[in-house]
């Protein structure tokens, strides 16, 4: 009886000191708003990654095709090229030919992260169906 007494007086000490008249949760208006910025700032920073794996991936793309189409040239075309090739254009085709395999092999890690953007993307959908992206202001 006495702990209840006390447990009583000290809720009523911390609520004089703190000036609160009782346990008040805030709206469910406000509350969905605060739930809708943390999956907008989750979808968000997707979207950054997801861009920014695509842009690279595009500009990455042309670059190994041009280097394809370079090699192609200084390779030349005749059956018996690789013997009478000099020692300089040798070179240049081991350059172009470790270009090539960096460039392919960065293209394929940035398809695999790709797919993994899209598919976190689309599992946050997925658990918050009700999400709506903000509008997109021009």
């Amino acid at each position: 009886m006495f702990q209840l007494f006390l447990r009583s007086r000290a809720h009523d000490l911390i609520k004089s000191r703190r000036g609160e008249e009782g346990f008040k949760a805030r709206s469910a208006e406000r509350d969905a708003e605060t739930d809708r910025a943390r999956i907008g700032s989750i979808m968000a920073a997707i979207e950054a990654a997801l861009q920014a794996a695509e842009s690279e991936q595009s500009g990455l793309g042309r670059r190994v095709d041009d280097v394809l189409a370079r090699a192609a040239v200084t390779l030349g075309n005749g059956t018996d090229e690789y013997l009478e090739r000099e020692a300089l254009d040798n070179y240049h085709q081991d350059l172009f030919d470790a270009e090539i395999s960096n460039g392919q092999r960065r293209l394929k890690e940035l398809a695999t992260e790709i797919a993994h953007f899209k598919f976190m993307k689309a599992a946050v959908l997925s658990r918050f169906p009700d999400y709506k992206p903000p509008a997109a202001s021009n």
